[in-house]
């Protein structure tokens, strides 16, 4: 490996790392996509592995990076003064591999959120949260289909950091049906992904363990269970969190009363959006006791509230995220089955990428089908649990972000 030693202070604090960052030995220090939260952990870092490098070829991406910022310095008619004197802006890069790549890691992401839930004491943990929930914000806004798509395949997928998962999943389904469909302010909006992102610090330990559990919960875990909304209220509580809405949305997250959202209190309509999209999600879920169920039974469970009644919330959550979220499976009319790679026209009609063909083949290439057209109508959802092929997840995001106007191939 051709080690590139890279400026500490090129570092963006609170941005994605663009490239891999390695020791002088090669050891890998931090992964790309991670985000280190302040400059005492980025010299933590340096002092740890005897300084900051990257792999070679990661080099000249930053070479060229650096080429076109001097470019750009050029057109602007800088002095030769200021030109000589530049440097590399990690941000460039940054942004340019975002670009070129137009994925997130959101197996990075997901470690990061699992750090950020087991260590809410940590004097850091506000400026990650502050990253999470930006980072969220921001892919929501780019690809919002791409968001429910990762998670929701990666939460009927596997055991791993469920509670991280859950809350982002959480996260990502009420911010849209926020956004979308009950036009709640910005300023909600972000406060809503705070709360579902902190609803079960209290318990992702316990989250994650029940996850891979088998047998019934003894007494000791259902005890935590119950009490973990006021406790995770109170732990935020602790570590200087004082807005009343946020503490109470989290307080209530598990028993907000059923009815119309607007006559609610702001921290109930939250706490209300919240518990419905955390019922939907929970469903989607495998644990080692209780497999995944489809998205319609997950969808039936959170549309009806107690009384059995259509739910305000509920119906916002479906209306945002369709009947058939993208990450889910279904079976075409043609006898295909296909996994939904984005929303479209209505709740029930979504794009499709065909996976096993209509003889139980796998597909060599997914094929898209606009599932509008009668002919590859939907008939059915499908289990996570009943396919047994292998998604790649990377290949399958970029079918998220085609343009909507494409045709069936």
């Amino acid at each position: 490996m051709n080690l590139i030693p890279v400026n500490i202070d090129s570092i963006r604090i609170g941005q994605p790392l663009p490239f891999h960052l390695v020791d002088k030995d090669g050891v890998l220090l931090a992964r790309k996509s991670f985000v280190i939260a302040s400059r005492a952990d980025l010299l933590v870092i340096s002092q740890r592995g005897g300084g900051l490098f990257i792999d070679g070829v990661d080099g000249e991406a930053l070479h060229r990076a650096y080429v076109d910022q001097l470019q750009v310095l050029m057109r602007a008619e800088k002095s030769i003064g200021e030109i000589a004197g530049s440097k590399l802006d990690a941000a460039a890069a940054i942004k340019r591999t975002a670009l070129e790549n137009d994925q997130l890691d959101w197996l990075d992401l997901q470690v990061q959120a699992h750090h950020l839930m087991r260590d809410p004491q940590s004097p850091a943990f506000f400026d990650r949260l502050d990253n999470l929930h930006q980072i969220l914000g921001n892919e929501m806004a780019r690809g919002p289909d791409g968001c429910l798509f990762a998670l929701i395949y990666l939460a009927a997928s596997e055991l791993k950091m469920y509670s991280a998962t859950h809350s982002m999943l959480v996260c990502v389904m009420c911010a849209l049906a926020s956004r979308d469909v009950l036009n709640w302010p910005e300023a909600t909006e972000v406060l809503l992904r705070k709360v579902t992102l902190t609803m079960n610090l209290s318990i992702s330990e316990l989250q994650d363990k029940l996850a891979s559990q088998g047998g019934d919960l003894d007494d000791s875990q259902r005890a935590q269970i119950a009490a973990h909304s006021n406790r995770s209220a109170q732990l935020l509580q602790n570590i200087g969190v004082t807005d009343p809405v946020w503490l109470e949305a989290v307080r209530a997250h598990h028993t907000p009363l059923p009815g119309p959202l607007q006559p609610k209190a702001p921290e109930h309509r939250i706490a209300r959006l919240v518990e419905r999209a955390d019922m939907f999600a929970a469903r989607l879920s495998p644990r080692l006791v209780r497999p995944a169920v489809s998205p319609a039974v997950a969808m039936q469970a959170c549309y009806f509230d107690e009384n059995k009644q259509v739910d305000e919330a509920g119906a916002a959550l479906i209306k945002a995220i369709g009947i058939y979220p993208p990450g889910t499976f279904v079976r075409l009319a043609t006898n295909e089955i296909a996994i939904v790679v984005r929303r479209g026209s209505n709740t029930s009609t979504p794009r499709v990428a065909v996976v096993i063909n209509r003889t139980g083949i796998p597909t060599v290439e997914p094929t898209v089908r606009d599932t509008a057209l009668k002919e590859y109508r939907v008939v059915a959802s499908v289990a996570h649990r009943e396919i047994k092929v292998q998604i790649k997840l990377d290949r399958m995001l970029a079918l998220t972000h085609s343009q909507p106007t494409d045709r069936p191939w």
